[in-house]
């Protein structure tokens, strides 16, 4: 089987190409820049056929049919987290995505899309929006697609990822006191498995809608913590930012390109990013890989009790 892997140079692109590899397919690897892609691909992909990419001027199905000839399933795994110029996010996660639907529909390719989880209409985030309204897209088409969403991804090699490996390292953990909602953090190479068994599933049998996560649920906070603790670190001082100073933080992050942070995925840290039905170990057929280690529950060093003082309020008996 042939697979294009859009984004293959990526995150979640590299872990799916080298899963298809594993298993003995061809990919073609789609990325913008295809000269300069060989120092981020792993041995085992230098061989592989590349393809120049950009998304920002694919916003028809006609210009993305000569891309795929020659492929039987198409993986795009491709995603912006801020703007660059052209590079806009209604043109990369909607417009771009739309068109290859269309694409697919009239080739008789399946498409298999990835998203992520706690996109909604009513996201303040444009980022957020542009990636539900890409979505929708898809799923208004006619192709044979399945939409993926996986949580929060923990990896080596991913900018995300290592960002907040760093923090996690540091003895102190900066939190927006909102950041309340639970995620469940899975192993970018459980999704790169995952993704490679969706392109070999065909008809009927492919999902419309696959929602990914681990097996723990955790705020940020104890995210950050359960990845300090992994190392055998002790534990650090949390330390909760108010959201104002947070959203501030980020809108400069946004501003400035600078980090990760941003308002969108602070937005997401509000609420809870759960599967409603996790596929993930259906997919990959074993447990999924642990990221981080729960600490251990706090004791309590004192305990204290009510002494009786004599001047307590009788309370009269119930009556039977």
């Amino acid at each position: 089987m042939r697979v294009m892997v859009l984004g293959g140079t990526g995150f979640v692109g590299r872990h799916a190409m080298c899963a298809l590899l594993a298993r003995g397919h061809s990919v073609i690897i789609g990325t913008r820049c295809p000269g300069r892609a060989a120092h981020r691909l792993p041995p085992q992909a230098q061989g592989c056929e590349r393809r120049e990419v950009h998304f920002e001027i694919l916003t028809t199905r006609y210009v993305w049919q000569p891309l795929l000839a020659g492929t039987d399933v198409v993986l795009n795994a491709v995603g912006i987290l801020r703007e660059r110029g052209g590079q806009t996010y209604d043109r990369v996660h909607n417009m771009a995505p739309s068109a290859l639907a269309l694409a697919c529909e009239h080739l008789g390719l399946r498409l298999i899309h990835v998203s992520m989880l706690g996109l909604r209409r009513e996201a303040r985030s444009r980022f957020l929006r542009s990636k539900f309204s890409g979505e929708r897209a898809i799923a208004g088409s006619g192709a044979d697609y399945s939409i993926v969403r996986p949580s929060l991804l923990d990896g080596e090699d991913g900018f995300g990822a290592g960002w907040i490996r760093r923090v996690a390292s540091l003895p102190i953990h900066p939190c927006p006191a909102d950041a309340v909602g639970r995620f469940a953090a899975l192993d970018v190479r459980d999704l790169g498995d995952a993704l490679a068994t969706l392109c070999e599933i065909s008809g009927d049998s492919l999902p419309r809608e696959v929602e990914l996560g681990g097996t723990a649920r955790r705020a940020l906070g104890e995210y950050l913590g359960a990845l300090r603790a992994a190392h055998g670190d002790r534990p650090a001082l949390q330390l909760s930012l108010p959201a104002p100073l947070a959203r501030l933080a980020g809108e400069l992050c946004d501003l400035l390109h600078l980090s990760p942070l941003s308002c969108g995925l602070l937005e997401l840290a509000r609420r809870d990013n759960l599967p409603r039905e996790n596929l993930l170990q259906a997919l990959i057929g074993r447990a999924p890989m642990p990221v981080g280690r729960d600490l251990p529950a706090p004791r309590r060093a004192y305990a204290f009790r009510v002494l009786p003082t004599g001047h307590e309020t009788p309370v009269p008996p119930s009556p039977q």
